[in-house]
């Protein structure tokens, strides 16, 4: 393969592609656990929240391919498979029962937190001189953070 020449260092490269990998599981841990609740809510708001759940986990399993290729660019191997994925994500399962107001509070809470997670990203990736990492991040501080916001909504 190639050597990457992007203007970055090996250690910048490096340092961001580690950065984004736990990123990259919890967005899909994320993206299992939305489309796990469009499948299984129920009550009042059904219809209104399998539509919701549907489209954020669409949108969250497009940014997993995103997250993914930007790794790559930077020539780094994505992580991918559960195992992998068990060891460097920070958000947890669904246990399974959840009403659809407690999938609302659980969901906006995920994103919040991995709003959280983006920034601290977001500002090694430009602190390395990596700009293109940083406005992903940004992108996706932005999505999730809106994502939440519907979430909130639904349960008042």
């Amino acid at each position: 393969m190639a050597a990457v020449s992007l203007g970055l260092s090996d250690n910048a490269r490096k340092q961001v592609a580690e950065s984004l990998g736990p990123i990259l599981a919890d967005h899909y841990l994320l993206a299992l656990k939305t489309q796990n609740f469009h499948w299984n809510v129920t009550g009042p708001n059904f219809q209104g929240l399998h539509t919701l759940f549907g489209g954020q986990y669409e949108a969250l399993h497009a940014a997993v391919d995103e997250i993914a290729e930007r790794i790559r660019t930077l020539g780094y191997p994505a992580p991918g498979g559960f195992a992998a994925y068990g060891k460097i994500a920070t958000l947890t399962e669904a246990k399974g029962g959840e009403s659809w107001s407690q999938m609302c509070e659980q969901l906006a809470a995920d994103n919040d937190s991995l709003v959280q997670r983006c920034r601290v990203a977001r500002e090694l990736a430009e602190g390395l001189g990596d700009a293109e990492s940083g406005d992903l991040m940004i992108e996706r501080m932005d999505a999730l953070a809106k994502a939440a916001w519907m979430l909130r909504s639904h349960v008042g």
